[in-house]
């Protein structure tokens, strides 16, 4: 009988932000590759909840916002089964904060971008460019001009 690893689901979330009329997306590296940030489900949380943690943790960003609802999108399995699950998040925040990895007690990323649409394709494995096309199927071409009521809540 062959047993099959269980799957090793990783969450993250596609931040974008909005800059000169354009759309920006945050891109982190470890080693040669980039992705957005992400990491693994601990127990009793949901994808969702994993996925707010880890953008908070690896990135320090806090201020998200959903505008496309809480939909998602999947990679096939990679590195031993892993997949990786997706959300699609609006921020305003700009700096990033490279979170510091306790197990290794330097930061998990060694960099960190915001990019337009062109540099990210450039930049990412095909793993993370199927991704960033679900996310540009699901944005604006352009984002949508602040009001004076928009402002933004934890």
């Amino acid at each position: 009988m062959t047993r099959q690893n269980p799957r090793i689901l990783s969450a993250g979330i596609i931040l974008v932000r909005a800059e000169n009329a354009a759309w920006r997306f945050l891109l982190l590296r470890a080693y040669q590759y980039w992705d957005f940030p992400k990491g693994r489900t601990e127990t009793g949380e949901t994808p969702l909840e994993a996925a707010r943690r880890e953008v908070a943790e690896e990135t320090g960003i806090t201020h998200l916002r959903f505008n496309w609802g809480e939909d998602f999108t999947e990679t096939g399995p990679y590195a031993r089964g892993k997949v990786a699950r997706y959300y699609l998040a609006e921020t305003p925040t700009r700096e990033v904060v490279l979170g510091i990895a306790p197990e290794l007690g330097t930061p998990e990323h060694h960099e960190w971008r915001w990019v337009d649409r062109r540099t990210a394709y450039r930049i990412t494995a095909p793993r993370v460019r199927q991704v960033l096309d679900w996310a540009l199927a699901r944005l604006p071409e352009h984002p949508p001009q602040p009001t004076p009521r928009d402002h933004w809540r934890d």
